[in-house]
């Protein structure tokens, strides 16, 4: 590296400190890798933090997802409405069950899907609805569910909102189901990994069968019952969407840190909107009237009539700069896939397509120094 390149401050980077080190190593120990007591005491107390009754831990948010749906009967001839700036894997878990997915319009201020555009989209095959807590902003769950039919499930893709509270209430205890991810980008990390979270027993019970191949009793409880020689019933059509008890014994230690995770998260978002609104053409994200933000991502907005040069180009004078960004997410309807099969044109929704071309996200991360918070600012100032 030249001497005078700053060191890059990454988009993300997870924690990951002795007590995960330790906790691996005691798994390695025990002789029981694949999923077993840590998974199991990792669900239980995500599921004490999430205030939920029923918590399954999968693969990764994606596969979580897939297996909500499919326990919510989701299947051929259904549609599923969700918002069309998102992360991809939102849309094709629902490609997956063979369902429709109907894309609306979202909020430009939030980035989360617009309730009242989701009116727009009801049909008498809407079987679901997929509200995005983006960057780890809840959505207007309660505002969805008073304007959509009774019998419409809702489905919380969580991926972001790990801690996350809409008014008191925490982010997966508000629909049908909820799913988070534990890739590291999120605000905790087993490595990759997700949890579905419900209230529902059926659903609960389902998906905890689906997951491990429609077996109805998991390894753990075989191994441990009165007759281990027998193999378990298969009534269902199911998956190998495990999570090994090496995750889990990470996502326990990380649990521990999760609150403290989100307070220096939330300080130094509170820093950068002070220092940075101050920027004419760029807008700090919108914070919850009455909840709790998990700051996923700390998503800025540049206004492409105001700002002295595009969102990319942007982009790459940061990165010469030592400072790593990134888009928002991307308009799931602009993508090859999506444009092609659903003859979908970028400004069939104008503000997700605005959102894809003007998003920006800033570096925060607890891995982060005073030093590179200062630098982020400075770095900006100076071009403006």
């Amino acid at each position: 590296m030249p001497a005078n390149k700053p060191s890059q401050i990454q988009i993300a980077s997870p924690v990951i400190g002795q007590d995960e080190i330790q906790a691996v190593c005691e798994v390695l120990e025990s002789g029981w890798l694949t999923q077993g007591p840590r998974v199991a005491a990792f669900e239980k107390k995500f599921a004490e933090i999430h205030g939920i009754k029923h918590a399954i831990a999968v693969t990764s948010c994606t596969t979580g997802l897939h297996l909500a749906l499919t326990a919510m009967g989701i299947g051929p001839g259904d549609e599923v409405i969700l918002p069309a700036f998102t992360w991809v894997a939102t849309a094709n878990v629902v490609v997956q069950c063979g369902a429709t997915p109907v894309f609306a319009d979202v909020d430009p201020v939030t980035y989360n899907i617009d309730p009242q555009d989701i009116l727009k989209r009801i049909t008498t095959h809407t079987k679901a609805v997929m509200p995005v807590h983006l960057f780890g902003m809840c959505s207007e769950v309660d505002e969805i569910r008073d304007i959509i039919p009774e019998h419409i499930k809702i489905l919380e893709d969580a991926a972001c909102a790990s801690g996350a509270m809409y008014k008191d209430r925490p982010a997966g205890s508000l629909g049908d189901a909820g799913v988070f991810s534990f890739h590291p980008r999120k605000s905790i990390t087993t490595g990759e990994g997700g949890m579905i979270t419900t209230n529902d027993d059926q659903i609960g019970e389902l998906v905890g069968m689906l997951r491990s191949h429609g077996a109805s009793i998991s390894e753990e409880q075989r191994h441990h019952g009165s007759k281990p020689y027998l193999l378990p019933e298969f009534n269902h059509l199911g998956f190998n969407y495990r999570m090994t008890d090496l995750q889990g014994a990470v996502g326990l230690a990380q649990l521990t840190q999760l609150k403290r995770f989100i307070k220096e998260r939330d300080c130094w978002a509170n820093w950068y909107t002070q220092e940075l609104s101050t920027i004419p053409w760029l807008r700090m994200p919108e914070r919850p009237r009455d909840g709790v933000h998990a700051w996923q991502a700390f998503v800025t907005y540049i206004d492409p009539a105001t700002a002295p040069m595009s969102r990319n180009h942007l982009m790459e004078q940061l990165q010469e700069s030592g400072i790593s960004t990134r888009p928002g997410t991307h308009a799931v309807h602009m993508l090859g896939y999506y444009a092609k099969r659903f003859r979908l044109k970028p400004t069939d929704y104008p503000r997700a397509m605005d959102c894809d071309h003007n998003t920006m996200a800033l570096p925060l991360h607890n891995q982060m120094s005073k030093d590179d918070y200062h630098h982020v600012v400075e770095t900006l100032k100076d071009m403006s």
